[in-house]
């Protein structure tokens, strides 16, 4: 993607010298504005100008009192970050505030983007900062009664070095009241009409959200009248540790967020390690990646596939879904040794050469797969039951999609072709032949329909990557590749100490800022990263697209049933790692 300097003039032309410009490693077009011009250049970039920059991509912060360098940029003690994107320009532009560690507080935007409402309340769990008129800013990934916030330097990152924890009956006891649903906080109303309503919870602990989620359901009778989903219980800290593990050593940690895309978690990451160390990946490398990604985008569909399925009432498709799953699961461990969580990437390749006899595994898995996939369009799509179920439920249009921020299968079910793999290519992508399935309801049937096509299209670009594979090295001769290839370590001592210090400190990289952003299994999932010049991240970002999509379950469910509302949270295609982090 190359940034256009057009929307960097149109807002000095707009703003004049109440902005400031940065240069980035990533070439996005960003800027410095005050806290009291902030809402009026977002205004602006969303409904003003020319081709505008409709979708609020991601909303943070970051601690800068202990950074080692700060390039031009301001003088703050802490920086939020807007991204946005524009999809008519195909380009994001990225608005940074300044504020001071005494005077943290910025204006809501939810008026602007309903998106940031969870966004808003994330800094505010992470980092203290509050959002003046935002409707409802309180915590969202950690417990009410968390002493302090995460992402602040002094904050600890590991549990060594806090205090032990002792439960007391007293604590017991405030702790559980901490986890009352009170209606009023969020804005509901206990009765109607002079009729009360049902407050009900769906979860934590219900087979429908796949995972610890809560959502408390407010009812008239059957109908939900309101849904909000509390997120949080598998929150890790992921983004903190990317702040204590070196670049190449974090590498494992990202195939635990979207614990179903495998190697795909880590090509998210590496894209933007690899971007800010202007790492060139060798082309036999990058096909190599191309054909593991894939192969995670059908294990994760095929998952999906079952359990959606099973959702709706089917128990026998869930037990072939997996038994396809354990075919590609056989690939995948004879490729790199591992299967779920390989970690097989590297800063600059991947981890070893294929292995003798891929081919043979790869296109017995395309020859198998295709029948499989026609046997369950028609025992699970064209089955009446569930199509009935799951026809007109949880529909949202283009703009809505958009406007909360959808990616990926979602916001294709909506009928707009766009696939960050065609329109922003990254990994040679663009040299495949491949279509973008898309629908035109964006209703639960039509988010099962796209993924079952991207199945299919996946395995066409797996099928180009077997026959035509190129030769060369399967790791970047770069410097600051890791580890270093072997053959630029065993010369003398100074070599092989210089290997040691890669591996075990990892690489430096150069001080700066990027965002590197693929099409995951369940949408666009980003790593925006901050170095200062040593080993390690000064910040670690993750925009994951189960974050957004689950946001708007109460728009989707209003209105509807509890069945449909299970059905709805299956048609999304989430992963409660995904969106806790």
């Amino acid at each position: 993607m190359i940034a256009s300097l057009t929307i960097t003039q149109e807002i000095t032309d707009r703003l004049g010298g109440a902005v400031v410009l940065q240069d980035t490693l990533d070439q996005i077009p960003t800027v410095w504005v005050g806290k009291t011009r902030v809402r009026d250049l977002l205004r602006f970039l969303k409904e003003e100008v020319d081709r505008p920059y409709r979708m609020l991509y991601d909303l943070t912060a970051i601690d800068e009192r202990m950074k080692a360098h700060r390039d031009s940029q301001p003088a703050s003690d802490f920086t939020v970050v807007y991204h946005l994107l524009s999809f008519e320009r195909n380009e994001y532009v990225r608005v940074k505030v300044a504020l001071a560690e005494d005077r943290l507080s910025l204006p809501s935007i939810t008026d602007i983007w309903p998106a940031a409402n969870w966004y808003e309340r994330e800094v505010w769990d992470m980092f203290g900062i509050v959002f003046d008129g935002h409707p409802h800013l309180r915590r969202l990934l950690m417990p009410e009664s968390w002493v302090g916030h995460p992402l602040r330097k002094e904050h600890p990152a590991r549990a060594t070095e806090m205090g032990p924890y002792h439960l007391t009956s007293d604590k017991e006891q405030s702790e559980q009241e901490a986890l009352r649903f009170r209606p009023e906080e969020f804005g509901m109303s206990k009765e109607r009409d002079g009729s009360d309503f049902l407050f009900l919870n769906l979860g934590p602990q219900h087979p429908g959200t796949h995972g610890v989620l809560r959502i408390a359901l407010q009812l008239d009778g059957e109908e939900i009248v309101d849904a909000i989903p509390q997120i949080g219980f598998h929150h890790r800290g992921a983004e903190k540790m990317g702040e204590r593990q070196s670049w190449h050593s974090y590498i494992p940690y990202t195939d635990r967020v979207d614990y179903l895309g495998g190697v795909m978690n880590n090509l998210a990451y590496l894209t933007t390690v690899e971007k800010m160390a202007g790492i060139k990946v060798p082309p036999r490398a990058q096909v190599i990646r191309v054909m593991m990604s894939e192969l995670f985008r059908i294990i994760s569909h095929l998952v999906w596939y079952g359990t959606f399925a099973q959702d709706l009432g089917q128990m026998s498709p869930v037990f072939f879904t997996f038994n396809d799953r354990e075919r590609a699961f056989g690939i995948v461990e004879a490729v790199t040794g591992a299967r779920m969580h390989p970690s097989w990437f590297r800063i600059g390749g991947v981890t070893a050469d294929l292995p003798k006899g891929w081919e043979r595994m790869f296109r017995d898995f395309i020859d198998y797969l295709p029948a499989r996939l026609i046997e369950y369009d028609r025992t699970v799509m064209r089955n009446r039951i569930f199509k009935s179920r799951t026809q007109g439920i949880g529909t949202f249009n283009v703009d809505e999609a958009i406007e909360w921020g959808v990616t990926g299968p979602n916001l294709r079910a909506c009928g707009f072709e766009w696939d960050f793999r065609k329109q922003q290519p990254y990994c040679g992508y663009d040299q495949f032949e491949f279509d973008i399935p898309t629908a035109q309801h964006g209703d639960c049937y039509d988010r099962a329909a796209v993924r079952i096509e991207e199945m299919r299209q996946s395995l066409r670009i797996i099928e180009q990557c077997v026959k035509n594979m190129p030769e060369g090295p399967y790791k970047s001769d770069h410097h600051l590749t890791t580890p270093p290839l072997k053959e630029h370590t065993m010369h003398d001592i100074e070599t092989l100490i210089t290997h040691f210090l890669s591996v075990s400190w990892g690489p430096v990289l150069p001080v700066g800022e990027a965002l590197g952003a693929i099409e995951a299994t369940k949408g666009n999932n980003g790593y925006y990263l901050v170095s200062d010049g040593s080993t390690v991240s000064y910040r670690t970002r993750i925009r994951t697209p189960s974050f957004a999509h689950v946001q708007t379950l109460p728009l989707l469910s209003r209105g509807l049933m509890i069945p449909d509302l299970v059905v709805i949270l299956g048609s999304l295609d989430f992963v409660l790692a995904d969106i806790d982090r």
